[in-house]
């Protein structure tokens, strides 16, 4: 019943809420990108969704538009040359993820769930078959994020979306909520280079 029913209720009820709210904010963003640097307010790009399916995620830019197409940041050989001003503290405070509200309000996405995969993505995407983690609703934030984000290296982050995957609750969900609420005032997992980067780290 609630991973059928309540679940999406919420969503739709905790992203409109957000919009209405938000609404000013997300507005001030969208005027400090048109003023940063040439190109779009927001990105569009290809991603992973339920049962593997495509759609596409919506996010404030916060990158060059000379950047190269579809490439995840953590392949990136130098990722912060290509972060705009605006970006580099979008990206630190996680508020280039708001126009996601829209994505859950629209039905591609929920507000806890696994991360959605680039469509290119195919080792994550891989390794999530063997937990039935793509057979659940993407998300704003999940388990993984409040895990280790980025620092995480993909066949651990996979896992942890299967435990999500497995887990699903309102009691799991709301802990995963407040558990990002602490992990984004604290910036915690945010790591400019990408999926796996702590592990890089210690092997230098």
């Amino acid at each position: 019943m609630y991973r059928r029913v309540i679940k999406r209720f919420l969503d739709i009820v905790l992203s409109l809420a957000g919009i209405i709210v938000l609404a000013l904010p997300l507005a001030i963003i969208a005027l400090v990108i048109r003023l940063d640097s040439p190109g779009p307010v927001f990105f569009r790009q290809k991603r992973f969704g339920i049962h593997k399916s495509f759609f596409d995620i919506l996010k404030f830019r916060t990158m060059r538009t000379d950047t190269p197409k579809d490439m995840p940041t953590h392949m990136l050989s130098d990722p912060a040359k290509w972060i705009t001003r605006s970006g580099a503290f979008l990206r630190k405070t996680s508020l280039d993820e708001l126009p996601q509200l829209f994505n859950i309000l629209m039905g591609h996405m929920s507000v806890i769930g696994p991360r959605p995969a680039l469509w290119n993505q195919e080792d994550l995407i891989a390794e999530r078959d063997k937990y039935g983690a793509n057979d659940v609703m993407p998300g704003l934030t999940g388990w993984a994020q409040i895990n280790g984000r980025d620092e995480l290296p993909i066949d651990v982050k996979a896992r942890l979306d299967g435990e999500y995957a497995e887990k699903i609750s309102f009691a799991f969900d709301v802990k995963c909520f407040i558990g990002t609420i602490t992990s984004v005032l604290r910036h915690e997992g945010v790591v400019e280079g990408g999926t796996g980067q702590l592990e890089k780290d210690k092997k230098k």
